[in-house]
Order: structure tokens, then C-alpha cells, then sequence
């Protein structure tokens, strides 16, 4: 038995840890050449443009799957043996899913030239893109509702080689659209790729065709999605708003300032986007299980420490190497015409820093199901993120959006330490940690 459980920690989930990275790793190099040929063929004026439609898209998105993704691969994965509760789970989040989603393409659809003007101001008039983006919604929740399948069954080579496909026909679709249409195909490639996914999706769901049988709407359940709720509301609040302050500030610096150089602040955002993708990865499949079989203040304590001593001085010194060619990144990703992005880079970097930090830590609010502490700690960091980052661009311009979002998570990570000072820093005992 005790090789058994040897094999799963070293095995399973080192194949699922290295199919994650390389799924991660050609997310990025298809992001960085998209992010060329935006530079390239649209400028730093359709990355803004496109920025906003990618936070907008982002939102609507959570909202469609009503934030569900990560508690139901939990509770597939719990139940997968559980017929009756397999059911009941499977029919409770595809028809929450299905209506949600047609609810919401509905909405988007008959009122697109409402939400064009909220994304682009009124300046710009592409509601046809909505409409295309409320048509192809559905098809993402779809998605992920296959992705949910597939990832609680633990079945990561198919995840890994549908994400590889999708990524590569999303690129090509993506730089297609570009080079016959700049900023017009550009804008359609962001709301259509995500759904593209799909007809892959459904080809690697056909090995569980048994699982449609238990798909019924005389199994839908509320107390599943009661159980469901707490990690709803999580995915919700950090999914969307995030999102909506950034079009806010964007469009604030459109406003104010141009809109070619909110689309500086867009590339900055892409480069930081970037590299936060592997520590973010690490931090989920390693933190949260860690965290999770955690029950003392004292083992808490030397995971945090642990991982600040192993992986935080690696990713310092990473950053510090960006900061320091930050001149020739901005010509590799982007053109001539983004060096001013190159005076954005200090902030951000320093600021992505201690979201890190932060992070690492805040983990345990999931993990041990703080969940009230963890709404509420995010909503005040979109507050202060909003807050701060209009002040300071009144006061220093564009630097000082990067400025906002640097001291907006200097005060978070000063938050969390006040919260969990005690099983960090206190005298310890071998209390449990429910009231850290």
C-alpha cells in the first residue's frame, strides 16, 4: 500500500505537474507571437482596444460558468465512483451552466451596442463583435464543462493534447485574422478562439459517452450547489472584478492621457501576465494540496517559510534578469514604437513581487475554507488598485498606473501578514489552524 501511494505523489502527479508546464509553456509562445503580430500589423492603439475586449470577454466568460470550473473538477473527482452522486453533480452544473450561459448571450446579443459603448467608450463601433461574442458563449461553457469532465477523471494527456491543438488553431486563426483584417480580425479572433476548443473537446469526451446518460434534469440538486456556492462566489468576485478595474483604468487612461498609451500599459500587463503564469501554476498544484493537509500553525509556518526560502529567491532573481533586459524584450515581443513601455517595467515587476508573496500565503484562506476572509481582502484590493491607480496617473501620469497596482499589493501583502501574524510569527503550540 505504502508503494502504491508512493507512485500517485511521485508519478501522477509529477506527469500532471510537467503536462501543466508544457501546456503552460505553449500558452506563452503563442501569446508572445500574437502579441508581435498585434504590435506589428495594429499598433499599441489596437492593443489597448483589444485589451479591453479580452478583460470584457474574461468576465463574461466566469459569469457563464458561474465561476463552477474549480469546485466541480473537486466534487468529479470526489464522486467519480458515486454514480448517483456523479449524477447529481454532472446534471446540477451543465444545466446551471446551459441557461446561465444562454441567459447571459442573450443579454449580450440583443444589447451589444450598450456594451460596446461601455468597452470602447462610445469611440469605436464594434457590435458585431459582441453579437459574435454572445453566439459563440454558450460554446465556451460547453467547453469547460467537457475541460471539468475530463480534469476531475484526471485524464491530463487529453487536457494536454487538446490545449496544444487549441492553442495551435487558435494562433493560426488569430494571425489569419490579423493580416487580412487588423484590429477587425484581431477583435473577432478574441471572442471566437476560446470557443474553437470545443470541437476538440467533444472528440476527447467521446471515451465517457456513459457519462451523457447521467446527465438529467430530474437529478439536478441543490444541495450540490449549495456545497458548490462558497467556490462560486470566490471564482466570481476574483474572476470579474478584476477585469471590469481594469477596463476602468484603461479607459481612464484613454481618457486622460491616449490611447496609444493605454496600450503601452496593455503590453506591460501581456509581459507580466507572461511570467506570473509558471509561479501561479507552481503555487496551485503544489500550495493549495500542501495547505490543505496542513492542521498546525507550526507546519503552516514552515511551509510558508519553506517555499519563501526555495522558490521566492529563483523567481527575485528572474525578475530582476526581466527588469535588466527589459529593452530587449520590449523590441523581441513588441515594435520600436512600445519602448516606452520600458519605464513601466520597475513597478509592475516590483508589485508582481509582492502579489506573489501575498499569495503564497492567502492560499490558506482556500485551502482551509476562510472563504468570507477571502472575498472580502480581494474586493478591498480592487478598491485600493482602482483607487490608487487613478490618483496617481492625476499625479504622474501613465507611470503612475504601474505605481497604483505596486502599492496596492505592498498593502495587501501588509494585510495578510496582520491576519495570519500569529501562525507566522507568534509563539507557536500545536493548535490547529481554523482561527489563524
Amino acid at each position: 500500500m505504502k508503494k502504491l501511494f508512493n507512485y500517485i505523489n511521485t508519478e501522477v502527479l509529477n506527469k500532471a505537474a510537467s503536462l501543466n508546464t508544457a501546456n503552460i509553456s505553449i500558452k506563452i509562445i503563442a501569446g508572445i507571437l500574437i502579441s508581435k503580430f498585434i504590435a506589428v500589423f495594429i499598433g499599441a492603439e489596437g492593443m489597448a482596444l483589444i485589451g479591453n475586449l479580452r478583460n470584457f470577454l474574461s468576465a463574461i466568460q466566469s459569469l457563464a460558468i458561474v465561476g463552477l470550473y474549480k469546485g466541480v473538477v473537486k466534487y468529479i473527482d470526489k464522486f467519480k465512483n458515486d454514480a448517483r452522486e456523479l449524477s447529481k453533480t454532472l446534471s446540477t452544473v451543465f444545466y446551471i451552466g446551459f441557461f446561465t450561459s444562454m441567459i447571459l448571450a442573450l443579454l449580450c446579443y440583443y444589447n451589444a451596442e450598450f456594451i460596446n459603448s461601455l468597452i470602447f467608450q462610445g469611440n469605436y463601433k464594434y457590435t458585431y463583435v459582441i453579437e459574435y461574442l454572445a453566439i459563440v458563449l454558450p460554446f465556451y461553457a460547453l467547453n469547460m464543462f467537457v475541460f471539468s469532465i475530463m480534469n476531475g477523471f484526471s485524464k491530463y494527456k487529453i487536457l494536454f493534447i487538446i490545449n496544444i491543438i487549441g492553442q495551435i488553431l487558435g494562433l493560426l486563426v488569430t494571425i489569419l485574422l490579423i493580416w487580412q483584417d487588423n484590429i477587425d480580425g484581431a477583435l473577432v479572433a478574441v471572442v471566437i478562439t476560446p470557443a474553437l476548443n470545443l470541437l476538440i473537446s467533444i472528440v476527447g469526451i467521446l471515451y465517457r459517452k456513459s457519462l451523457i446518460n447521467l446527465i438529467k434534469i430530474t437529478n439536478f440538486s441543490f444541495s450540490i450547489l449549495d456545497r458548490l456556492s462558497p467556490y462560486m462566489l470566490i471564482a466570481l468576485v476574483s474572476s470579474i472584478a478584476i477585469p471590469v478595474v481594469l477596463i476602468i483604468i484603461r479607459n481612464y487612461i484613454i481618457a486622460e492621457i491616449g490611447l496609444k498609451e493605454a496600450g503601452y500599459w496593455q503590453a506591460m500587463n501581456r509581459v507580466s501576465d507572461y511570467y506570473l503564469m509558471f509561479i501561479n501554476s507552481l503555487m496551485a498544484l503544489y500550495i493549495l494540496p500542501r495547505f490543505s493537509e496542513i492542521t498546525t500553525k507550526k507546519e503552516f509556518r514552515k511551509e510558508v517559510l519553506s517555499f519563501y526560502k526555495t522558490i521566492i529567491p529563483v523567481f527575485g532573481l528572474i525578475l530582476l534578469i526581466i527588469y535588466l533586459s527589459r529593452s530587449v524584450l520590449v523590441n523581441i515581443l513588441f515594435t520600436e514604437e512600445f519602448q516606452p513601455v520600458e519605464d513601466l517595467f520597475g513597478y509592475q515587476i516590483l508589485g508582481d513581487f509582492m502579489r506573489v508573496l501575498s499569495m503564497v500565503i492567502a492560499y490558506q484562506f482556500l485551502a482551509k475554507k476562510m472563504f468570507a476572509h477571502f472575498i472580502v481582502i480581494e474586493i478591498f484590493l480592487f478598491v485600493i488598485i482602482y483607487f490608487s491607480s487613478i490618483y496617481l496617473i492625476d499625479a504622474y501620469g501613465l507611470v503612475g498606473a504601474v505605481m497604483g497596482h505596486c502599492l496596492s499589493y505592498f498593502m495587501h501583502f501588509g494585510i495578510i501578514l496582520l491576519i495570519f501574524g500569529s501562525s507566522l510569527f507568534g509563539v507557536l503550540s500545536d493548535e490547529g489552524l481554523e482561527e489563524s
